[in-house]
């Protein structure tokens, strides 16, 4: 483990290190090299440290100039400065732009050839370069390794090195042998820098890396130039519109972050004819060469907006966004503070939006599920993995979910995988380990026989492969695709043009290599239980992740400054509020217009005090929907089983509809006056806020113009409202001890609702969860990776575990009707349901589920 590290902060004055005018002259002599005059805060500090023989752990804000503070050692002692990156996608252009400046800089990487990377390894330990950028990856490489026994390396820079810590949020397995790698090359001085670590963070990138003594640079996570906002609109229409606006209202390039791919997909659709602007679409599942066209056409200013998953960014060099929108909120505010802050990094004021509503978490909640994957689910994997005979298993993780039926989806296999290859039950192949196959069924002595004489490509490839398989013609014979290469001395891309032709003859059946990881099973004997495999650690690592969640949530709700929000979170010493975010009530001007002084606002001030009264008589104890239909004179079941209608405000805004009370509840939300607060999972109640009770109270005057449509707006205007006394439109304020008749308690949920739960929700309870809430059984069919068929059975073992199945998520009112009249043609006295009597042309699933959910709503005989 690393020593204590001494904690220096930006602009403090160091008695241990003292710069002499020749040595800051030095350093300010090398500035110009690098096309700069000054240096930034703190920079000056962390090289000088370095140059002094220490260990640094640096800490920045992005766009702060991390980079310069392993640059500029570099050109000023001698040695290779190794930096280890995961920003591969950048790596090209930092070299370009030092190699520009006469800087003696390359990088080695998988883009390279096996060529090219052995001429650069070699120019490395000949001396010839000053700065190498490596990836990760690197480390797992021998002939990586070998050269670098044969490097003077001065110094080691560990980019990105939050990547090193499970406990960030972009674990890396790659560096976690970084820690071993730095003691080979026998302990150089190290930087590790960053711009999000929370202190554990920081904690254990040191003893990780084990850092001797390092001195901590923190200049701070404020980023003042940015403006900090969260819209929560109450729905996918609003929310769209609300995108829609800020759009036109906000010029410029920015990035619009989306969870899924499919969202993305459809925002694109959305903006396309909306926005005079061009859109790009970037997510994982696009081809790598469209992706890098993409990422050109918005590097150079073709495409102004791009719509991305969390897939884009990293390494993304472009200092002159306006804005990013989270359309969906991110896993945790590290990931959040690093896709927002790609904003204003010429230090520009630029906004930051999130589009929040509270059905958002249930996709964050499904990827930590499958980034943490159950004990049972785990020795399914295994088990049927080591069942099988082939050697090594050619199947991909979404094979290997379908095979098993599992509905944690492919990432969630692709755990399964990683924790077993971790404790050494497997191996999962690299795919240049990978083998072709072919089978040559045919008497002539060659095939070239059966190619036209100027196929010569084509020849030179069949004359290989027929050496290869030499005598076992009929046989399938494997072999290995370097080995082809090096035989036809062609490109990879040559010989497979080349073996697409060939396949054209009936006597040459070519199989090409498996394109995923192949699995090697380590020994088939060796059961389950015995797998040492940290599952304590695995349960931590998941409460983890719903911590962070929570405080994403916290971030969204919250009344008080976001940015401190942030800094707090952070461990920022120097935190401090904005003043320019949308709490501090500074920033860019909103949509919201200056009220009218007529009298009709008096009539919008009645409404808003019986609202907040409403909310306020509520008491915290349900949620939005049903304060409405209170409000309203709702006679449903539900309002009279939780006696709101024995309240005073019941039925007072009963001249509005349902929706329009529920929208003016959602903009009191949005101006601060009406609080949401889960206090069990999944089930949101409100509540007012400090400003809603002056409101309400008449102690401070409604100074903002509702965030609300202009025909609901005049519909507050002119309803006729009962009247009441004063008691009762001011609720609890006025008349304290008046008595009111209490709500009763909700109930609390079927499933448990604590965040830290430590048993994970069941595979039917997501789908139920997503459909329950809202989404549409397309979404939730493109968000779970499942078929019809499976949500429908997800959906009947939600009936049977006791919870509300409501069947307009999956037929339409017509389809309802005729599957009614159908199950009524039945016998009524039959005792056995008809489950598997199934009427013509009536899917099975959906035939059992609503005979299932029919059959619980009969009473009991």
């Amino acid at each position: 483990m690393g020593a204590t590290p001494t904690v220096w902060r930006a602009g403090m004055r160091k008695r241990a290190v003292r710069m002499t005018m020749s040595t800051e002259s030095e350093l300010e002599s090398r500035l110009p090299l690098f096309g700069l005059t000054s240096f930034r805060l703190g920079q000056k500090e962390v090289i000088q440290a370095i140059l002094d023989g220490h260990d640094c752990l640096c800490i920045m804000p992005t766009g702060g100039g991390k980079s310069l503070c392993y640059q500029l050692p570099a050109v000023t002692r001698d040695g290779v400065v190794l930096v280890v990156s995961p920003l591969i996608a950048l790596m090209k252009d930092q070299v370009d732009a030092l190699c520009a400046q006469r800087i003696r800089a390359t990088f080695i990487n998988s883009t390279l050839d096996l060529g090219e990377q052995d001429h650069r390894l070699n120019g490395m330990a000949a001396g010839r370069y000053d700065l190498v950028y490596i990836a990760p990856e690197r480390l797992r490489s021998g002939r990586f390794l070998a050269a670098i026994n044969a490097t003077s390396i001065q110094m080691l820079a560990v980019d990105e090195a939050h990547c090193i810590s499970q406990w960030g949020h972009d674990f890396r397995p790659d560096y976690a042998r970084l820690g071993d790698f730095r003691r080979q090359l026998g302990g150089p001085r190290t930087i590790a820098l960053t711009a999000t670590a929370t202190a554990a963070v920081r904690e254990d990138i040191v003893r990780l890396l084990g850092l001797s003594a390092p001195r901590v640079f923190v200049t701070g996570f404020a980023r003042p130039n940015l403006h900090f906002e969260v819209c929560e609109p109450g729905g996918t229409a609003a929310k769209n519109e609300r995108l829609l606006e800020f759009l036109r209202e906000t010029p410029g390039a920015g990035i619009v972050y989306a969870s899924t791919r499919r969202r993305c997909e459809e925002l694109v659709e959305l903006l396309t004819p909306a926005i005079d602007r061009k859109i790009g679409l970037y997510h994982a599942g696009i081809p790598n060469a469209v992706r890098h066209d993409v990422q050109e056409a918005f590097m150079r200013e073709k495409t102004q907006i791009m719509v991305a998953t969390n897939a884009f960014g990293m390494g993304i060099d472009k200092a002159n966004l306006r804005f990013v929108v989270h359309y969906n909120i991110p896993g945790s505010l590290e990931a959040y503070y690093q896709e927002a802050g790609r904003a204003g990094r010429d230090g520009l004021p630029s906004r930051c939006l999130l589009l929040y509503t509270p059905t958002d978490r249930y996709i964050q909640e499904f990827f930590i599920e499958n980034a943490y994957p159950s004990r049972t689910t785990i020795a399914r994997v295994y088990e049927y993995l080591r069942s099988l005979n082939e050697d090594p298993i050619e199947l991909t993780q979404q094979d290997l979910k379908d095979r098993l039926s599992i509905e944690i989806g492919g990432e969630g296999i692709g755990a399964c995988e990683q924790l077993l290859e971790r404790c050494g039950a497997i191996e999962r192949l690299t795919t240049s380990e990978n083998r072709a196959s072919v089978r040559m069924e045919s008497e002539l002595p060659s095939l070239a026989e059966l190619l036209p004489r100027d196929a010569r490509a084509q020849r030179a490839v069949l004359a290989a492969v027929e050496r290869i398989v030499g005598g076992r013609r009929g046989e399938r014979v494997y072999f290995s695709m370097d080995q082809l290469l090096a035989a036809t001395g062609m490109s990879r891309t040559a010989v497979a043009r080349a073996l697409r032709e060939l396949l054209k003859l009936s006597a040459f059946d070519y199989v090409p290599p498996f394109r995923g990881r192949a699995i090697h099973v380590r020994n088939r004997q060796r059961p389950f239980e015995s797998l040492e495999i940290d599952f304590e650690s695995l349960e931590r690592h998941r409460r983890n992740e719903f911590e962070k969640l929570e405080r994403v949530i916290r971030y969204a709700t919250t009344d008080r400054c976001r940015q401190l929000e942030i800094l707090d979170y952070f461990g920022d010493p120097k935190a401090e509020t904005c003043r320019g975010c949308d709490n501090c009530g500074g920033g860019p001007s909103t949509n919201l217009l200056s009220p009218p002084a007529d009298h009709r606002q008096q009539n919008v001030l009645q409404c808003v005090r019986i609202a907040l009264s409403g909310v306020a008589r509520a008491e915290g104890r349900v949620g939005k929907a049903l304060v409405a239909k209170m409000l309203c004179g709702s006679r449903s079941q539900q309002i009279a089983t939780l006696r709101l209608d024995r309240l005073s405000t019941f039925g007072l805004l009963s001249e509005l509809s349902q929706v329009e009370v529920t929208a003016l509840l959602d903009a009191l939300i949005q101006l601060r006056m009406v609080r949401k607060q889960e206090s069990q999972r999944f089930r949101p109640t409100v509540q007012l806020t400090e400003l809603g009770q002056d409101i309400m109270r008449a102690k401070r005057p409604l100074e903002q113009q509702l965030p609300i449509p202009p025909a609901l707006q005049q519909r507050l205007e002119t309803v006729r409202l009962p009247i009441v006394e004063t008691r009762r439109v001011n609720g609890v304020a006025a008349d304290p001890a008046a008595p009111e008749a209490q709500p009763l308690p909700v109930e609390t949920p079927a499933v448990a609702s604590d965040v830290a739960d430590a048993c994970p929700r069941p595979d039917w309870h997501w789908t139920w969860k997503l459909l329950a809430n809202g989404w549409t059984l397309v979404d939730c069919q493109q968000t779970r990776r499942m078929d019809r068929a499976s949500v429908l059975r997800d959906l009947r073992e939600a009936v049977r575990q006791g919870q509300c199945v409501n069947l307009s998520w999956v037929l339409t009112d017509a389809e309802l009707c005729h599957l009614d009249n159908l199950l009524a043609a039945h016998d009524a006295a039959h005792v056995q349901v008809p489950l598997d009597d199934v009427p013509a042309g009536i899917e099975p699933d959906l035939w059992r589920l609503h005979v299932e959910c029919r059959s619980r709503e009969r009473p009991s005989s």
